[in-house]
């Protein structure tokens, strides 16, 4: 997949860690947007049902800083979803700081396949 091809290319990860990583944030996108909205980004990325199941659950303290952090509103709420991010990343054994390196490459694939409309869908919910 065109994708993940790119994400192992400039983050020097392995195909796995590349899925379980991409997988994560169109978790927090398809938790964070309505299903048509979710749908329309499903559409334009190849094996997003493949994407989805690789990602790890987030759990222990960041997922329950994200827990209570949503309670508090958007702002920590966001905190508390780049959280379970960092934690999601732990477990495929990649530093925390690799989200900030997967989230333009997979806002760009998007952007680049379905337009700034369907882009948009995905920037808010990592903005």
């Amino acid at each position: 997949m065109e994708l993940l091809q790119e994400i192992v290319k400039q983050c020097g990860v392995n195909e796995e860690q590349a899925k379980g990583g991409t997988g994560m944030i169109f978790n927090l996108a398809k938790n964070k947007l309505g299903a048509d909205e979710f749908g329309r980004i499903a559409e334009i990325v190849p094996g997003m049902d493949e994407l989805l199941s690789a990602a790890p659950e987030p759990g222990g303290f960041a997922g329950a800083i994200g827990s209570v952090a949503s309670a508090f509103g958007q702002k920590a709420g966001h905190l508390g979803d780049l959280a379970q991010l960092a934690s999601g990343f732990k477990a495929l054994d990649l530093d925390s700081g690799m989200v900030g390196k997967f989230i333009p490459i997979v806002l760009s694939f998007v952007k680049g396949k379905g337009g700034e409309g369907i882009g948009g869908l995905l920037e808010g919910v990592l903005k």
